[in-house]
């Protein structure tokens, strides 16, 4: 199969914190991964590393076979008294790391929409600036976006005069907008009321449907059985456990990662 994501011992600290280990695994095209944990595991700061929205501190991240980093040296360019070995990373030049966030669609848990443009303006801004569509091509096809998330009559709202599951929709619209290889959610519905989930993870599991790639952080356990083709336990940093949504959720064969799901799973 085709690999899109493929991640290698991925490291990423904050200043003596390490907040990801040695953290490695794939994603194939037309795949659902769901990564679950509890709270500071270190699955978002993983998607913020794909999207470039962190620098690593070691190992790689390929996207289409591209490499976003060229080289990890090891200096050691401290003052003695510390003892300690410094990583440089050295990423890979301006246009393969744009071409490589093109690849990329990430959809936050706050919904990042632009406030000052309608629902409308916000799903075609990319397709006019950065996939330099017409302003006309880029309406149209963001009309029949919003059409199927079902925000065809919000189209000239603004975000203030959205409800949460409006706005992370208007969200997922703009990110299908760049039409990206792989589409990255971080707990998309956790600053949801309860009343609006629904709306949002039934346009997931529509994407799902499509054999859309997608990387999903998520504390919905049932959600994640449902639609994941893998599942990903982390904890501290690390992978504890991973395969398909019955071997992990309901049958963890690491103490862990049964203690995490007691939690969530009556």
């Amino acid at each position: 199969m085709n690999k899109i994501l493929e991640i290698e011992n991925l490291v990423k600290r904050f200043g003596d914190n390490y907040a990801v280990k040695n953290v490695s695994f794939s994603v194939n095209e037309g795949e659902v991964l769901a990564i679950i944990g509890s709270s500071g595991s270190g699955k978002s700061t993983v998607l913020r590393c794909i999207n470039q929205l962190e620098k690593i501190y070691g190992g790689n991240i390929k996207i289409c076979g591209e490499s976003m980093i060229k080289e990890v040296k090891t200096v050691n360019n401290l003052p003695k008294k510390y003892n300690k070995k410094k990583n440089k990373v050295i990423y890979a030049d301006k246009e393969t790391l744009n071409k490589m966030n093109l690849e990329c669609g990430m959809v936050f848990q706050n919904f990042n929409l632009f406030p000052h443009l309608s629902v409308l303006e916000n799903v075609t801004e990319a397709m006019i600036h950065v996939l330099k569509k017409s302003k006309e091509e880029a309406e149209k096809e963001s009309i029949k976006i919003l059409t199927r998330m079902g925000l065809e009559a919000k189209i000239n709202q603004y975000p203030c005069n959205l409800s949460g599951g409006e706005q992370q929709r208007a969200s997922i619209a703009r990110t299908l907008a760049i039409n990206p290889k792989i589409i990255f959610m971080d707990e998309p519905t956790s600053a949801l009321d309860p009343e609006l989930v629904g709306e949002v993870l039934k346009v997931v599991k529509q994407l799902a449907r499509e054999k859309r790639t997608m990387v999903i952080v998520t504390h919905e356990i049932s959600f994640a059985r449902e639609i994941a083709d893998r599942v990903i336990f982390m904890s501290n940093g690390e992978i504890i456990e991973q395969g398909k949504p019955e071997e992990v959720i309901d049958n963890p064969k690491k103490e862990r990662t049964k203690e995490f799901l007691k939690r969530y799973l009556k």
